[in-house]
């Protein structure tokens, strides 16, 4: 079995260790009648007056929610009750708003079975601290890829979550391949020094690729099941974007399944409705009216940060050679529609740092196969093909004097900080800028990928396995993740590379343009 991780919170919260070391743990009923909450609670895409609340229940159950400002929920608020029904998989969520700014929130849920609405479950509590208003220091945390290449629940668990969540961020920022859909799990592999690995936890849904709804849910429900991400969930909002393994490997619109044996559903289109479906029911993402499945969107976190979300999925062109030398239907990746709402947005934020979540890289190349599945097209020239939006958006940020944008991704499973110079590029009319690169959280590790010279990407740190070494198991520790502090006096930000063991790797300060003090 994993450990049971116990965190405890900032020193204003010292003394609810008793408190902290019940959290999200799926309640153990008295009675076998209960309902019982099966994976914790989750929260996310919280700002300085609301944020987002989930949970899932065993069976159909009416589900009551109380929020106040204390652990010991005096003076509570009672939200009106939601049904956690079938056709979810028993997942609710909902959004919390009129919260006072920069303050811890608890939440608490309890459910009632719908065939007899006087028998209760225990009740379940999480909590969340709401953005400031005014400058404070701020701090959180990114990187990707959960559960990868066949590398599970084994006796340790999830560890990474565990270094996280003693770092208290105020947020956790999951860049994408939040899941692996497409990969499947054995319950022993042997390793390469001769050493063995358990996946001592493994339900049916991943010992296969998803293809069903409740295979997709699936994959959800098994990360939830380990202590360490359940133990972060219940204390740390975390900040949802995808990638392609939530569906299947480097998948587009074009992605042809018809020569993969493990597939009976061959339709790129169905997996891609079903995958979306479950990732909305299974994460406390925000909806968006006017497109319910869209990924991307802003956070603001206060006066010094806003966080914008991109999604270099779903609005692609087919993977290709990437070598178009115009912003046509091959050669998209964000979409004249994403496009237009991020310059807009980027225009109109007057946080000190505008922080873009990018689900892939801007200058590795990442390939699929013989084709290119990121940006980078590796001819090392004039912007082509995914190349072009990118420049275009650079030349946009430059020319709207948008200052102190800052780059954070994950994806290609090692770790490394780039700057990228005009002076060094074949693209240049740009303002230079940063991006830092995360992950894996728990998966295989690999890398590094080549630097494509188009937007002129220094590298200043690289951690990744040695030269002809692949898919390392989470074991040989090469599991990564990032620290961002915002000093509410200089708002200068800092950013840290760390590893699993907690070991800080690299370390740079940035100053803030323009930036009052």
């Amino acid at each position: 079995m994993t450990r049971i991780l116990r965190p405890t919170r900032r020193s204003v919260l010292a003394g609810s260790a008793a408190f902290a070391a019940t959290l999200a743990m799926p309640a153990i009923s008295r009675a076998a009648s209960r309902p019982i909450f099966t994976h914790g609670v989750q929260s996310g895409d919280v700002d300085t007056s609301s944020g987002m609340i989930w949970t899932r229940t065993d069976r159909p159950a009416r589900v009551m929610v109380e929020v106040s400002t204390t652990e010991s929920f005096a003076n509570a608020r009672q939200l009106p009750s939601m049904d956690a029904v079938p056709g979810h998989d028993m997942a609710v969520k909902r959004l919390l708003q009129d919260l006072p700014s920069d303050q811890d929130i608890f939440y608490r849920f309890t459910a009632a079975d719908l065939t007899d609405l006087n028998v209760t479950s225990e009740p379940l509590v999480g909590r969340f601290r709401t953005a400031p208003t005014a400058r404070r220091d701020v701090r959180f945390a990114w990187s990707g890829d959960t559960a990868g290449q066949g590398w599970g629940i084994d006796e340790d668990g999830m560890r990474t979550y565990a270094t996280m969540v003693r770092h208290t961020p105020d947020f956790f920022l999951h860049s994408g391949d939040t899941i692996y859909a497409d990969g499947p799990m054995q319950d022993e592999v042997d390793l390469p020094d001769g050493g063995l690995w358990k996946n001592v936890v493994l339900p049916d849904e991943k010992r296969k690729v998803a293809e069903t709804l409740d295979e997709y849910r699936g994959q959800w429900k098994y990360n939830m099941l380990d202590e360490h991400v359940r133990a972060l969930n219940a204390q740390v909002p975390t900040f949802m974007q995808w990638d392609d393994h939530e569906v299947v490997n480097n998948w587009s619109a074009s992605k042809d399944l018809t020569g993969d044996d493990r597939y009976s559903e061959k339709s790129v289109h169905v997996l891609a409705a079903r995958a979306a479906q479950a990732f909305h029911e299974m994460t406390p993402l925000r909806i968006t009216p006017a497109e319910p499945n869209r990924v991307y969107r802003k956070i603001n976190y206060g006066p010094m940060l806003d966080v914008f979300f991109l999604d270099l999925r779903s609005y692609r062109g087919p993977n290709g050679a990437s070598q178009e030398s115009e912003i046509n239907a091959d050669s998209t990746i964000l979409g004249s529609e994403q496009m237009a709402w991020l310059k807009r947005e980027l225009t109109n934020s007057t946080a000190t740092w505008k922080v873009i979540a990018c689900d892939m890289p801007i200058g590795l190349v990442v390939p699929d196969g013989e084709k290119i599945e990121g940006v980078a097209n590796k001819n090392d020239g004039a912007p082509g093909g995914r190349e072009l939006e990118i420049a275009e958006l650079l030349r946009f940020i430059k020319n709207a004097r948008v200052q102190n944008t800052v780059w954070f991704t994950a994806d290609v499973h090692y770790t490394a900080a780039h700057y990228y110079n005009p002076d060094k590029a074949q693209f240049q009319d740009f303002e230079p800028f940063w991006e830092f690169v995360s992950g894996p959280l728990h998966a295989g590790t690999f890398g590094p990928n080549a630097l494509d010279a188009t937007f002129g990407p220094e590298l200043k740190f690289v951690k990744a396995p040695a030269e002809g070494q692949v898919n390392l198991p989470p074991s040989a520790g090469l599991q990564f993740f990032g620290l961002v502090d915002i000093d509410a006096q200089t708002q200068q930000m800092t950013v840290r590379l760390m590893d699993r063991a907690d070991t800080e790797l690299y370390s740079v300060t940035l100053d803030a343009k323009g930036a009052s003090i």
